[in-house]
């Protein structure tokens, strides 16, 4: 962990409420996630401090998607991502896009991290949502922080199993390619193929945000062999990614904001204990980098 700060954290900043969760009434998990992952990293005893999300207003959401989008949705007449009109997840999904721009604002504020434990973003374009995903909670995210002046460029670190069509249609439709760098390993076609590979490659995928404020990190459990909607990732394969994501990042001094993303495989009683356990993995590197090891380096140079 030599040339990192530092500073540390003594806990993980972690946005949650119980109302940013809600039973989507659909195949994915997203939507009611969040409880079920913030109770298994407590039980793993990380350190982690709860701080309540502010849900995103009308107009933040709008500096992202078509206004009238925005108002059907949460009025309930126009379907979310999810292929329903449900009033539970219309309620919820300020707040979900509430926690990715809150731990946005801390990570900026703290200088290392903070994270946000939601998903069903990056599918949603700026005018109809669509896979799981309904409000693009990262770029409401990001062009908040454009808006306010806090970034004169943030960077997208997509790491979902699938491509974000939804992310990138905002960039094209806002235009604002020069102000948001945004990847995903399908743009250089290593998905689905060479984890080994794409794993030794990842310093220099990492590298391509040097310049920028803030990443924002989707650290997604799809990838992993198991899912049904993934396929090229074992547990410890994806436990490596993080690891490097948050070391490389951590070294080149830029801050970052991670959420959970994607993961749909269940055990044969039907929970998503595997998807928990995937990003109980994520949790891990980043305390690790961020607390115990960042912390060391700081008692060392003490000394």
């Amino acid at each position: 962990m030599a040339n990192i700060d530092a500073y540390h954290l003594e806990a993980i900043p972690v946005f949650y409420t119980a109302r940013m969760v809600a039973d989507s009434g659909s195949y994915s998990p997203s939507a009611a996630k969040p409880k079920a992952v913030v109770a298994a990293w407590q039980a793993l005893g990380f350190p982690l401090s709860l701080l309540e999300p502010a849900p995103v207003t009308l107009l933040q959401l709008e500096l992202a998607h078509d206004q009238a989008y925005v108002a059907d949705v949460l009025a309930c007449v126009a379907e979310n991502g999810f292929d329903n009109c449900s009033p539970a997840v219309a309620k919820s999904l300020p707040l979900t896009s509430g926690s990715m721009l809150a731990a946005a604002r801390e990570a900026l504020k703290n200088g290392l991290v903070a994270a946000a434990p939601c998903s069903g973003f990056h599918h949603a374009c700026y005018d109809h949502g669509g896979g799981f995903c309904t409000f693009n909670g990262l770029m409401v995210t990001v062009m908040t922080l454009l808006e306010e002046g806090r970034v004169e460029r943030a960077g997208i670190l997509d790491l979902d199993q699938h491509w974000g069509n939804g992310t990138q249609d905002i960039i094209k439709r806002l235009g604002v390619e020069k102000q948001v760098r945004h990847y995903h390993p399908s743009m250089e076609r290593r998905g689905n193929c060479n984890a080994a590979g794409f794993l030794k490659s990842l310093p220099e995928i990492v590298a391509k945000f040097a310049d920028c404020d803030l990443v924002l990190y989707q650290a997604g459990a799809d990838p992993h062999i198991a899912d049904p909607l993934g396929g090229w990732m074992s547990t410890e394969e994806l436990q490596t990614r993080d690891r490097i994501v948050f070391e490389e990042l951590a070294v080149l001094g830029i801050p970052v904001a991670w959420n959970l993303a994607g993961g749909y495989q269940r055990d044969q009683e039907g929970s998503i204990r595997p998807v928990l356990e995937i990003h109980e993995n994520t949790m891990q590197e980043c305390v690790r980098v961020h607390v115990v090891e960042a912390k060391t380096v700081r008692q060392v140079n003490e000394q």
